[in-house]
C-alpha cells in the first residue's frame, strides 16, 4: 500500500492520435484510421503494457459514432476495449477530440446539449464495459488550441478567421465541456476528468518590442481561458469550479515557445534561443494558477532527438516537483506515429515509429534509444518496466518520485536542443 498514493497506476503514460476534425479542403478525417490504430489495437497496447506503461489517452470518436436524433454506435471502439482488457491498461477517454458531427453547430443554442447527450451515453458505456473504474475522461480535448486551430486560423471547422470567432469557439466548447462533466457525475459518481490543454510561452520579435504586449496577453490571459472559465476563475456564468477542472494537464512540445505573429500561427522559437524558458517554469506557472494535482499530458521529441527530449522532459518535471508541484505523470505521446497534419509525412515522435510494408499495413517499430531512456527512468523513479497481472493493486508511490527529485536535484535548463 502507498504512503502517498497517485491517481494512476503507473507514472508514465502514453495516448494515440485520434482526431476526427473536418480538415481543410479535405473534409472529415479520422487519424486514428490513418495510423491504422484499430487494426493494431491489440498490438499497440500490448506495446505499453510491455513498456510498463499502464495509462493511455483514447479517443471516442464523437463525430463517428454520433448517427444523429439521439442514437449512438459505439461498436468503433470495440478493439480498444478489447485491448484493453486484455493488457490491463487504464483509458483515459476523450469524448471530443478535435471533431464535432456536422448536425452540431457550435455556435448553435443546443450544441451544449447535443455534446452532453452524447457524453453521458459514451460514458456510461465504457464505464459498463470498463476492467477497472473509477473512469477517467478528457471531454474536449485542448480547447484553447482548438479555438485557435478552428476559430482563427481556419485549419478545421467551423474555419474561423478573426480572434472573436476564436474567442466564441472557445467558450462555447468551455460550456459544453462543463455541462457535460456535471451530467456524467450524476450518473458516474466517481468519474475524474483530466482537463488537457498547450503550455505556451511567447515574445514578441526582436526587432519589433512594441508586439510584447500583445504577445504577454497570448501568453498569460488567452492561453488560459478555456482552464480560467472550467475551473471558475473566469466567467462564472458558465458554472465552472475547480473540481470540474479536477486534473490539469499540461502538453509540452518545442512549438510551444514561440515568438508573436501578428497574424498566426506563431514562428517557433530555435534550439538555443535565449528566449526560451524552462518548462519547470511553465509547469509551476500553470499548476500553481491552479492549484488542481497535473500531469505532463502530452509530450514528444522528433526523430533522433526522442531519447534526449525525454531526458529534458523529465529532469524539468522533477524540478517542478521540488517546487513543490503535485504532479501526477508524464504522457509520452504518442506510443505510435502520427502524420503530419498538414503534410501527411510521418513526424517520427513516437514510441514506436510506423514503417509501410508493401501490404499498405503499418509495422510498428519501436525506437530503441526512447525506449532505452524510459527504461533509465523508471529505475531512477522506483517505477515498473513491465506491467504484471494486476497493475492496480497500488497506485504510483508519489513518495519515490519525490525521493528521485530531491536525490538527483536537476536544474531547470532553457537549454533544449
Amino acid at each position: 500500500m502507498a504512503n502517498n498514493p497517485g491517481i494512476f497506476p503507473t507514472f508514465f503514460l502514453s495516448g494515440f492520435e485520434c482526431s476526427t476534425f473536418k480538415w481543410k479542403d479535405v473534409g472529415r478525417r479520422d487519424l486514428c484510421e490513418e495510423t491504422q490504430h484499430r487494426v493494431h489495437a491489440d498490438e499497440d497496447y500490448r506495446l505499453l503494457a510491455s513498456l510498463g506503461i499502464g495509462v493511455a489517452r483514447e479517443g471516442i470518436p464523437w463525430p463517428l459514432v454520433d448517427k444523429g436524433h439521439g442514437t449512438y454506435d459505439f461498436s468503433y471502439i470495440e478493439p480498444f476495449l478489447t485491448a484493453q482488457r486484455q493488457t490491463q491498461v487504464l483509458p483515459i477517454w476523450d469524448l471530443c477530440h478535435y471533431g464535432y458531427p456536422d448536425h452540431c453547430d457550435p455556435f448553435d443554442d443546443g450544441f451544449a446539449e447535443h455534446f452532453v447527450r452524447y457524453a453521458v451515453a459514451a460514458a456510461k458505456h465504457v464505464a459498463a464495459h470498463a476492467h477497472h473504474g473509477p473512469p477517467i475522461f478528457t471531454p474536449m480535448n485542448e480547447i484553447t488550441f482548438f479555438g485557435y486551430m478552428a476559430g482563427e486560423w481556419a485549419w478545421a471547422a467551423p474555419f474561423g478567421r478573426d480572434r472573436e470567432t476564436r474567442r466564441r469557439l472557445t467558450l462555447a466548447m468551455c460550456k459544453a465541456d462543463i455541462a457535460a462533466v456535471k451530467a456524467i457525475r450524476a450518473e458516474l459518481p466517481d468519474a475524474r476528468f483530466v482537463h488537457i490543454d498547450p503550455l505556451i510561452h511567447v515574445v514578441p520579435p526582436r526587432d519589433r518590442p512594441g508586439l510584447a504586449e500583445a504577445a504577454q496577453r497570448e501568453e498569460c490571459e488567452d492561453a488560459y481561458i478555456a482552464f480560467d472559465a472550467i475551473s471558475g476563475r473566469g466567467w462564472p456564468e458558465l458554472g465552472g469550479s475547480p473540481e470540474i477542472l479536477d486534473i490539469a494537464g499540461f502538453n509540452n512540445y518545442s512549438f510551444g515557445q514561440m515568438e508573436y505573429r501578428e497574424q498566426g500561427p506563431h514562428a517557433a522559437l530555435e534550439p538555443g534561443d535565449d528566449r526560451i524558458l524552462p518548462l519547470a517554469d511553465l509547469i509551476e506557472r500553470g499548476a500553481k494558477r491552479y492549484g488542481r494535482p497535473c500531469i505532463i499530458a502530452e509530450t514528444s521529441g522528433l526523430e533522433g532527438g526522442r531519447d534526449d527530449w525525454l531526458r529534458d522532459v523529465a529532469c524539468e518535471a522533477l524540478a517542478a516537483v521540488n517546487r513543490g508541484i503535485d504532479l501526477q505523470g508524464i504522457c509520452l505521446f504518442p506510443g505510435v506515429d502520427m502524420p503530419d497534419w498538414h503534410k501527411g509525412t510521418m513526424l517520427n515522435n513516437g514510441i514506436a515509429d510506423l514503417q509501410k510494408l508493401p501490404s499498405g499495413a503499418l509495422m510498428r517499430v519501436p525506437f530503441q534509444p526512447y525506449v532505452d531512456e524510459l527504461r533509465l527512468w523508471q529505475t531512477r523513479l522506483n517505477r515498473v518496466q513491465e506491467l504484471d497481472d494486476d497493475p492496480f493493486d497500488s497506485a504510483v508511490e508519489l513518495d519515490d518520485v519525490r525521493k528521485a527529485a530531491a536525490e538527483l536535484r536537476p536544474t531547470a535548463d532553457a537549454d533544449w536542443h
